[in-house]
């Protein structure tokens, strides 16, 4: 088992989101890029929902309100894809039919 250990807390300035991709540039100048696939949330939202972030603190996080999505910079780096239950977001994706 390898852990992660960081020199410093990683903090996000900007996103960016493509139609495959989610792109965060960090404040130290590197930028990650992850599929929209690990986060279904992400994947099956409108452009509008896609554009309507925040940064949570100084950039620890990023959270979608109107998709109650929460994304952390440093479960980004670990590669951690969404945690959520395929039933969860299920229940998710019939709430936005209704």
């Amino acid at each position: 088992m390898t852990t992660l250990t960081l020199e410093k807390e990683p903090l996000a300035k900007e996103i960016k989101m493509t139609n495959d991709n989610l792109v965060v540039d960090l404040i130290d100048g590197r930028s990650l890029t992850v599929p929209l696939s690990w986060y279904p949330r992400l994947l099956h939202a409108s452009q509008e929902e896609r554009q309507n972030w925040q940064l949570l603190g100084e950039g620890y996080a990023i959270e979608w309100i109107d998709l109650d999505e929460h994304i952390g910079v440093e479960g980004l780096l670990a590669g951690r894809q969404s945690g959520e239950s395929n039933s969860s977001f299920q229940r998710w994706l019939k709430s936005r039919i209704n």
